[in-house]
């Protein structure tokens, strides 16, 4: 798998990445993730398996892995297996995230009021969370990004946070955030305006951009030109886009995935996951798989050559910001 440059952060990644967020914890929204784990979901279990998927990872040329600190136990499979296979710097370039707290104590149906991760983006959560990932990531943490940006949270206007991430980003870590929800675009406009001791403080972009929510596109662009890393996460619609969703309203749309799945020999996920690296601002596109055989088939996105813009091909796929992330909000952790 070739590397590429970062944006301007001098770092070459893989442009295809691994994301941890469904290996880490015996719950998650993806569709179908239950039957992805297999049935020992005990930590030592699925410890097991994410080194499998992991190694299966390497093997096939990935190079980024992306975590955070929300997702149960991912830096600690990450960190593990970092050691046991004694991976060294540059090899390899790894992601997390501070700003959510895991809170489902390896449950996944929670008493009524109980959430799965909790959110604060305060300072002391930061200086909390940066020890420990770099406890469990010792000596591998390239990229610390702040979870899910929103203006609602106040994150990207908390000068002791901002702060804070200019010590770290000036002791040489590279400093990002990652945004969710319906106002993606301002979040990142905003955070490409943000400057402190003189310089601008976000290295990189983590976002969701797909085939249904393409709402963040001009923003990522922006943040591109102006040489930030971008990463792009659930390409696959949390696995809308792949064969798991059997929804009768979504069936139209599933069938011209698959009658261009099988013009270019690969499958619908591939599709999914092609149109966006086909986008002149990705950097790196995370696959988000539980099983070898969705990373594959994940993978195989690289051997895709458009013979037409995607985007024209699948042009009645995109939804409204509101609607994308309002049918998300009723996905059952599973």
């Amino acid at each position: 798998m070739d590397l590429y440059e970062f944006g301007d952060n001098e770092i070459y990644v893989t442009k295809i990445g691994l994301g941890l967020a469904a290996l880490g914890r015996p719950g998650y929204i993806n569709l179908g993730h239950d039957l992805h784990l297999g049935k020992d979901k005990s930590a030592e279990g699925m410890s097991a398996h994410a080194a499998n998927i992991l190694d299966f990872a390497w093997d096939q040329g990935i190079r980024y892995f992306d975590a955070a600190r929300s997702y149960g136990k991912a830096e600690a499979f990450l960190g593990d297996w970092v050691i046991k296979r004694n991976i060294v710097e540059p090899e390899i370039n790894i992601g997390s995230k501070w700003g959510y707290t895991y809170t489902a104590d390896w449950q996944v149906s929670l008493p009524e009021g109980q959430k799965h991760e909790v959110k604060e983006h305060s300072i002391e959560v930061l200086n909390r969370q940066i020890l420990e990932s770099r406890g469990t990531l010792p000596g591998h943490l390239d990229l610390y990004q702040i979870h899910s940006a929103t203006l609602e949270s106040g994150v990207l206007d908390n000068v002791a946070v901002l702060e804070k991430l200019a010590e770290l980003r000036e002791a040489g870590l590279l400093i990002g955030l990652s945004v969710s929800g319906a106002n993606q675009a301002a979040v990142i406009e905003k955070a490409l305006r943000i400057e402190m001791h003189g310089q601008r403080l976000f290295d990189s972009i983590q976002a969701t951009w797909n085939l249904l929510d393409q709402s963040a596109g001009t923003a990522l662009q922006a943040a591109s030109d102006a040489g930030m890393g971008v990463i792009i996460k659930e390409a696959v619609a949390n696995g809308r886009l792949t064969p798991s969703n059997n929804n009768p309203k979504f069936m139209g749309k599933m069938l011209k995935l698959q009658s261009l799945a099988d013009r270019y020999n690969v499958g619908v996920d591939a599709i999914a996951l092609a149109a966006v690296i086909a986008q002149p601002f990705v950097d790196i596109v995370l696959s988000g798989a539980a099983k070898k055989e969705h990373l594959a088939a994940n993978i195989k996105a690289l051997d895709v050559e458009w013979q037409d813009d995607p985007l024209d091909l699948l042009a009645d796929f995109g939804e409204s910001a509101d609607a994308y992330w309002g049918f998300r909000s009723q996905m059952a952790w599973n």
